[in-house]
């Protein structure tokens, strides 16, 4: 009994000592809004920067774990917190950055002001602002960011470019119109203004920055380089800011430089004497900056708020490669070669630029659990070298064959790689840029997202720019509410113009068929999308488009938008429910190798140009059968001419619970009798109770019933096909700023159409610079041109307007 009782006390010593030992392993250090540098940085005398205690950190020499413990309170930085390689941690040792309890620490860009207001006139006030202060980008009062003076004037509830859908601006409307010679004339000094206008086709937006003005009252701008495929300023949708002739409604602001007074047009009922006044002048907050050879190592962040930092809209310069992006290589937290580091927990809000963004060499990022909202460019973003990219292409365009080099995959390793976005809430992004994204993938492998909320944003949701170089992994995301202030998109959106790409549809498919490897030499692993749920009302919910291939796409729920493929090669689509709509296919290659099987589908195939490149036999892709319809059995059987469908079911999918979201299908379903399996319909979006309790959920759809198929009128035209463009498919097929124009659908080489360099799918849309509405309109000018021989029209070819004169 002794002998037992001693051995548990050496036993009880033994545990007692570990634990001793491992508290005394951890190095925690504190920071306090009223701390002092000078301090030692415990608990009771806490540094006040994380400057300090990062210094103190490295000079500890300890082999201990670090812990930075941020006391409760609002962190201004006077500049970037700059990680290198020399402030790492180890794999057992890692440095930890933290809130002392979760939220309540927050780490700005901004300042905060101590004005003396006076009043202006008409409700507007004014204050002398410090001389340190150059610039400011934003103006926040009692946390809550306000408007620069504008014209149009913001909607309620309404984004910057929403607010134009209610007015209907049109450039001959000088009333309405911001860039009128009337309006600009109104202004005594705009310089120093932004505009901001949605780019022709709604592919994104541009901004210019004000220079000023001409004698005719034209402003001199400088700017328009945001979007990879650029267009005129869009007549109806743009609007201009930090105009001092505009401060003409509540929370609007207008700061003159030259003299450093801050303009304020508070609400009714606002006591300035008490607000909270913060202005922003940081873009970066937190930047990581190692090399490849010597990256930044096990550095983590967790707990903490990351509010005020800049726009960047201005510095959204570089193309990436042949999507219709540019980007800015910035954000709040910024990561440039560095490995094993984290961000835990973390909320980004109201950040103006991107809020974190991974650049070039990167290993085994993690973002978990964190919530990003209110940024003003993308979530998260994984951009690359494209210097590591072979014969890359910086615009869209064609491809020099003859001199490819046909090495697979990158050159080198300057790119992101095995990094994952985990159970995080990523929402109103975009704020001031469209052609953005919350999770953006550039030049980039291995990229997992998975168990991602994401909603509410004016682009896709998640957008891989282009297929270098692949195998990255979407899984069980919820994305929703997607596309609200641009076109021609999806909840998720690909582009794939890659090393084979050209615009030239015919083109491709020969040079293809040459070299089957071609797909495959940057896509060097296959992009997977399965376990999601999407709904986009506003175009596709999933969107692969120009040159997107090798993707594996499966389990997946999809609740308005439909599946969308513009050509490519070797996209696999099987067990997925389509809800109110079908699959897209649009401009298929021959030989593409894509496989449509044992889906759930809810109206027959809605495609697009499909004429114009698939086989001699009419076939479309590898194998598109093992379908379930739920309408009607001319849905089935409409396209049998293109081999399609012939063993696929029409009928009643039973499902379980539609109206709450649960599309699984009963056990006596007849769908189970085509091979489609149940996948679970309550795992997607966020896990963490934190985040599930202010994660939005999508709408679930009536189910509706499609009436049978109906078809077009084809016209016959000089011994050619052709049809009114009349869908949004066929709009995005061509790549149309309106749904308006005649396509051709079949131009045989003897006709006189073919001769004037006229092809299948080109679309005729203008003459004189006039519209071309439909074909009864193209009719009306011919008639009024009988007496000539040639027309010069404009014709969009290859997705490229240009000018054609044709043979009468």
């Amino acid at each position: 009994m002794k002998l037992k009782r001693y051995s548990a006390i050496i036993f009880l010593t033994f545990i007692i000592s570990i634990c001793f030992s491992c508290e005394k392993e951890v190095l925690k250090i504190y920071i306090a809004e009223n701390g002092d540098d000078t301090a030692t940085g415990t608990k009771e005398h806490p540094l006040r920067t994380i400057q300090k205690a990062r210094d103190l950190a490295l000079s500890s020499n300890t082999d201990a774990t670090v812990e930075v413990i941020l006391e409760n309170g609002t962190y201004y930085l006077s500049k970037p917190i700059v990680f290198g390689p020399e402030h790492s941690g180890s794999k057992l040792k890692p440095i930890t950055y933290k809130a002392a309890n979760l939220g309540k620490a927050i780490i700005s860009g901004g300042t905060q002001l101590f004005p003396e207001w006076v009043p202006h006139k008409d409700g507007v006030y004014k204050a002398v602002i410090p001389a340190d202060i150059e610039l400011i980008d934003q103006l926040y009062v009692d946390g809550h960011n306000q408007r620069m003076a504008r014209f149009p004037n913001a909607v309620e509830n309404k984004n910057v470019f929403e607010t134009w859908d209610l007015l209907h601006t049109d450039a001959a409307d000088g009333e309405k119109d911001p860039l009128s010679p009337e309006r600009i004339a109104s202004w005594q000094n705009p310089q120093g203004a932004y505009v901001h206008a949605m780019h022709a086709a709604l592919w994104g937006d541009m901004h210019w920055l004000v220079k000023g003005k001409n004698d005719d009252s034209r402003l001199i701008l400088d700017g328009g380089w945001q979007n990879n495929r650029p267009s005129p300023m869009h007549p109806r949708y743009r609007m201009i800011e930090h105009v001092f002739e505009e401060l003409d409604v509540p929370e609007e602001w207008f700061y003159d430089k030259a003299n450093k007074t801050l303009y304020y047009y508070p609400k009714p009922n606002t006591d300035l004497l008490k607000a909270k006044i913060e202005v922003v002048r940081l873009q970066n907050l937190i930047e990581f900056k190692g090399t490849i050879e010597n990256p930044v190592k096990y550095i983590n962040f967790q707990g903490l708020v990351f509010r005020h930092a800049a726009r960047s809209f201005m510095k959204n310069k570089e193309p990436l490669l042949r999507s219709d992006w540019t980007t800015f290589r910035g954000g709040a937290m910024l990561f440039t070669n560095t490995e094993d580091c984290a961000i835990l927990d973390c909320e980004f809000d109201q950040l103006g630029g991107n809020s974190i963004f991974v650049n070039n060499y990167n290993r085994r990022i993690k973002i978990k659990g964190c919530y990003i909202h209110q940024s003003g460019a993308s979530g998260v973003a994984f951009v690359g070298d494209p210097k590591m990219v072979r014969n890359p292409i910086f615009r869209y365009g064609p491809q020099e064959y003859e001199t490819m080099d046909k090495t697979p995959g990158p050159k080198g390793k300057n790119y992101p790689e095995d990094c994952l976005v985990e159970d995080c809430i990523i929402t109103m992004t975009g704020r001031f840029e469209k052609q953005t994204a919350p999770v953006q993938i550039s030049m980039s492998s291995k990229i997992t997202v998975s168990h991602c909320s994401i909603y509410d944003v004016p682009r896709a949701g998640i957008n891989i720019s282009e297929g270098t170089f692949g195998g990255h992994i979407i899984e069980y995301c919820d994305v929703f509410n997607t596309v609200l202030e641009t076109g021609d998109h999806g909840s998720f959106n690909s582009w794939g113009r890659d090393r084979f790409w050209t615009p030239d549809i015919v083109r491709t498919a020969e040079e293809v068929a040459k070299d089957s490897t071609l797909p495959y030499l940057d896509m060097v692993r296959p992009n997977i999308i399965r376990n999601s749920r999407w709904r986009c009302d506003h175009g596709w919910d999933i969107d692969l488009d120009d040159g997107s291939s090798r993707y594996r796409i499966y389990n997946n729920l999809l609740l308005n938008g439909g599946l969308k493929m513009r050509e490519g090669y070797d996209r696999i689509a099987f067990n997925n429910i389509i809800i109110n709509n079908s699959l897209h296919p649009h401009v298929w290659y021959p030989n593409s190798g894509d496989v449509f099987v044992r889906n759930i589908i809810s109206a027959a195939y809605k495609p697009a140009v499909m004429s114009r490149g698939i086989a001699a036999d009419g076939k479309w892709g590898k194998q598109l059968d093992y379908n379930f319809f739920t309408t009607h059995e001319s849905d089935r059987t409409h396209f049998e001419k293109n081999q399609t469908d012939m063993n696929s079911m029409v009928g009643d999918p039973k499902f379980i619970n539609p109206e709450e979201g649960d599309f699984r299908v009963a056990p006596d379903s007849p769908v189970l009798k085509i091979g489609f399996k149940n996948f679970p319909m309550n795992e997607f979006g966020v896990i963490s109770e934190r985040l599930k309790q202010i994660a939005k959920q999508p709408i679930m759809p009536k189910l509706q019933e499609i009436s049978e198929t109906g078809s077009s009128t084809i016209y016959e035209w000089n011994m050619c096909v052709v049809k009114d463009v009349e869908t949004m498919e066929e709009r995005s097929a061509a790549g149309l700023t309106s749904t308006s124009g005649v396509m051709l659908l079949s131009v045989p080489g003897y006709s006189t159409l073919s001769r004037s360099g006229l092809q299948t799918g080109d679309v005729i849309i203008s003459y004189n610079g006039k519209p071309i509405r439909d074909f009864e309109h193209l009719k009306y000018v011919l008639s009024k041109n009988k007496a000539a021989k040639q027309l010069e029209f404009g014709v969009m070819k290859n997705q490229k307007e240009i000018k054609i004169k044709i043979e009468l």
